[in-house]
């Protein structure tokens, strides 16, 4: 468990092999309830190697002097982040 937001990473690592990879973080807000994009690499066992990159939003509680992870959001395809950027930006404009 993590005491500061510094701290929040979605590696995650199985039998020696770092199957998560995390590579870059936004922190979205901060506070007992904090948001963080993520950007991140997952192993592919068969070609053995990293696949495309992806992308998450998690929400983290903070309780205790502790964040626990309360919610995630998978974005699934480069294709999927670009309406959300498209349709964020049309609403920006209004």
């Amino acid at each position: 468990m993590a005491e500061t937001i510094d701290e929040l990473t979605i590696n995650w690592e199985e039998d020696g092999i770092l199957t998560c990879k995390e590579l870059d973080k936004e922190v979205l807000t901060k506070g007992a309830w904090s948001t963080i994009l993520f950007r991140y690499q997952q192993w592919d066992k068969k070609k053995e190697e990293y696949g495309p990159d992806r992308y998450t939003i998690r929400r983290y509680q903070k309780r205790d002097g502790q964040y626990n992870s309360k919610s995630k959001f998978n974005i699934s395809s480069p294709a999927q982040a670009q309406k959300i950027i498209d349709v964020l930006q049309g609403w920006l404009k209004e």
